[in-house]
This record gives C-alpha cells, sequence and structure tokens, in this order.
C-alpha cells in the first residue's frame, strides 16, 4: 500500500473521530497561521489559533512556526523565512486551503481587502485596499481595488454588495471608470452616501456608519483606515476589533493568504482566521474567476489603458496658457471633479470661451460657472471626461 493511501484513509478515520465528536462531519477547512513576529508574543497567536478553532468546528488551524505549548497541528520551523517557505509548500501541496500571516510580500498586481467593524453602527464593511499594490498607477489600482472588493463580498456571500469610493485623490476618475464598465454590462451596485447631498462618493462620516459595503481608496488610506477601526478603542498598540488587512487578490493570483498586523490582538487574528475560512468556503478563487471574466468582458482593460493615457497626457508638459473670459458673476457649481483635474478642468471652459472658477465645496472641488453658462458648462466639461454626464451641480 503506497504512502499516499495510507494518509487518505488516516484522514478518513481522522475525520470520522472528529464528526463523532463534534457532529459535523463535513470536511474542515484547514487554515494555517504563521507564528512569528507578533509584538504581543508568540502566546498571542497561539490563543487566538485556539479560539478560532473552538469557536467553529469546520476550522482546523495550523500552526506554522516555533514549538508552542498547544494540542494544535503544528509544524515547526527556525525562522520567519522558513515559515513562509512552508507556508507556501502547505498552500502549494494542498495540505492548507489558506493561511493567515503578518508579513508577505505580494506581487503588482495583488492587494488585500480589509474586513473592518464600523463604530457607528456596528456594521462589517470591507476597505479595497489595505497592503499591497494593484497598479503603480494610482487611479488605475483604485479601479481594481474596487473590483477586488467586489470579489471579497460575493466569496462571503454578499451578492450584490453596494460599492462606494472614498473622497480622495482620483476618486472622480475612478466613478467615471466604474459607471463606464456598469454602461458596458458588469453590473454594479453604487452606493449612496448618508450625508444629505447623497452620491457614491463616500465622506469620513459615511466611513463610520458603513455607507457601503465596500469602500474602494489607495492601499496606504486604507492601511491607515483599518489602524483606525482595529484599534480606536486600545490607544493603538493592540488592535482589538475587526477581521484584519485581508486576502490578497489578484486575476493570476491563486493563493489564499490573509494579512495581520504585528499590532493584532487576539480577536483580530482569531477573527482572520475564520475569515479565510469563510473564503475557502465560499470559493474565492472561482468567483475572482467569473468576475474577472465579466468586468474584462465589460472592457476593463480598454477602461484602465485609457486611464493611463489620460494621464500621461496631464503629465506631457507645460501646458498652452488660455486666457479667461471676462469676469463675471459665478453662482452655480458643479461638481463631480477630480482635484487632480480642476485646474485642467477651468482651462477647457475657459477655451470654449465660458468664464469658469475653480472651488472647494463640501464634498470636494467644483466648478463655478453662472446661471446662464451651466448647461453649456457641463456639456463641455462631460465631453472632455472630467466629469460624468448625470453630475449634479
Amino acid at each position: 500500500m503506497s504512502d499516499n493511501i495510507k494518509k487518505m484513509i488516516g484522514q478518513v478515520f481522522n475525520d470520522i473521530a472528529d464528526g463523532l465528536e463534534t457532529g459535523s462531519f463535513g470536511k474542515k477547512v484547514r487554515v494555517g497561521l504563521t507564528s512569528f513576529g507578533s509584538e504581543h508574543g508568540t502566546e498571542n497567536l497561539v490563543k487566538a489559533a485556539e479560539l478560532a478553532q473552538s469557536r467553529d468546528s469546520s476550522i482546523e488551524v495550523v500552526l506554522i512556526g516555533p514549538k508552542a505549548e498547544t494540542e494544535l497541528t503544528q509544524y515547526e520551523v527556525s525562522d520567519e523565512d522558513q515559515g513562509y517557505k512552508k507556508m507556501e509548500e502547505l498552500l502549494d501541496s494542498g495540505e492548507i486551503d489558506a493561511c493567515v500571516t503578518m508579513h508577505y510580500n505580494f506581487p503588482i498586481g495583488v492587494s488585500t481587502v480589509g474586513r473592518a467593524v464600523t463604530p457607528g453602527y456596528g456594521k462589517e464593511m470591507l476597505i479595497a485596499t489595505t497592503t499591497g499594490t494593484s497598479s503603480a498607477h494610482r487611479v488605475e489600482a483604485m479601479v481594481l481595488n474596487g473590483i477586488y472588493g467586489l470579489i471579497v463580498a460575493k466569496a462571503l456571500g454578499n451578492q450584490d454588495p453596494s460599492l462606494g469610493i472614498l473622497n480622495v485623490d482620483g476618486a472622480r476618475q475612478v466613478e467615471r471608470a466604474f459607471k463606464q464598465l456598469n454602461e458596458n454590462g458588469f453590473n454594479i451596485k453604487f452606493a449612496e452616501s448618508h450625508r444629505a447631498d447623497g452620491g457614491d462618493v463616500m465622506r469620513g462620516n459615511d466611513l463610520l456608519q458603513a455607507s457601503c459595503d465596500v469602500v474602494v481608496n489607495d492601499s496606504l488610506t486604507g492601511n491607515i483606515l483599518m489602524k483606525m477601526f482595529s484599534s480606536f478603542t486600545t490607544g493603538g498598540s493592540y488592535e482589538a476589533a475587526g477581521f484584519g488587512y485581508g486576502p490578497g487578490i489578484g486575476e493570476d493570483f491563486d493563493r489564499t493568504i490573509l494579512i495581520v498586523s504585528r499590532a493584532s490582538g487576539v480577536p483580530v487574528v482569531a477573527n482572520a482566521l475564520t475569515y479565510a475560512a469563510s473564503l475557502v468556503k465560499g470559493n474565492l478563487h472561482k468567483v475572482a474567476k467569473s468576475t474577472f471574466e465579466a468586468a474584462n468582458a465589460a472592457g476593463l482593460k480598454d477602461v484602465l489603458a485609457s486611464l493611463n493615457k489620460a494621464n500621461e497626457k496631464k503629465d506631457d508638459g507645460p501646458k498652452e496658457a488660455v486666457a479667461a473670459p471676462a469676469k463675471e458673476v459665478v453662482e452655480e457649481a458643479i461638481a463631480g471633479i477630480d482635484i487632480l483635474e480642476l485646474e485642467d478642468s477651468v482651462q477647457a471652459l475657459w477655451k470654449e470661451g465660458i468664464y469658469a472658477e475653480s472651488g472647494m465645496g463640501c464634498t470636494g472641488p467644483v466648478i463655478m460657472v453662472s446661471t446662464k453658462n451651466l448647461d453649456k458648462a457641463k456639456e463641455v466639461l462631460a465631453k472632455a471626461g472630467y466629469i460624468t454626464s448625470d453630475a449634479n451641480c
């Protein structure tokens, strides 16, 4: 009898024994946890692993690290580098289905989707993304981040997640890209801000209240948000709330690796292990494949290419100066302008003989024009790609 067959038979008997003990006869999800590097010590991680396994009989947690006093399955390694190598070996062989770790060098194109519990209503919200780099181009990265967030939401069982875009640099370009994808057949449910003026661009209030299921942002901002949400009650040294920084997602990335911080405490690490198991049960990689297929069919690559082309054009060098038309009273504000495109938008209107001024409203940058020029100004800006055709004043 071969070693593989013996191993399979042994696993079957172990599964039967576990089923008799727990009442659950389904195949367990095996989730690894590397146990090096915590600022709170190895004991913190061992306790988290034991907690995660004890509260969910469908999970088996496997430790990868220094020998610990625990009944959990352990793979003993001498240092972090050996731990990461062992983690990849176990993932690639199928010995474990997912792994939670405190550091991993994801390739460019892969970034992580955090899962926070917001303080306003105690509601969960996915933060897309929190570590890693989806693209070297900021706006392209944020569009991809949003798709990554939708993938994770669907793998967690939310088949119609709402998408909001954090009001940071590039937000309006990202909004236009998503609306173009939506028009091309990639279904997106846009969130609505809880602020009186609404819209899918999220403010700080919306984050506290979880006005959207998935919030799109750059990964550095997302990293800060995760730290704030997870440790705002502890003074920052101990992350006590939420599910960690999440799984690395990318079009061709096929390992389920989730990140937690070295400051993450027992509750967060335990939740991250549960998060990992939920993604395995939700067929994360199958969901990712089908979502990317749908996005690509809707012209994702062309949308991203047009974003990069537009941004490269803006960086070509000094632009021809356009003289301002005769000054007039400006009473109307056109919202939906990206801060990075604000002055270019003013120049575009001047070129058409429309007097305009840039300004800053409570929701972000605005273009100020006269009432008589409002409709024409919106038409010019929409045609030039600075606003969507349905932008509100």
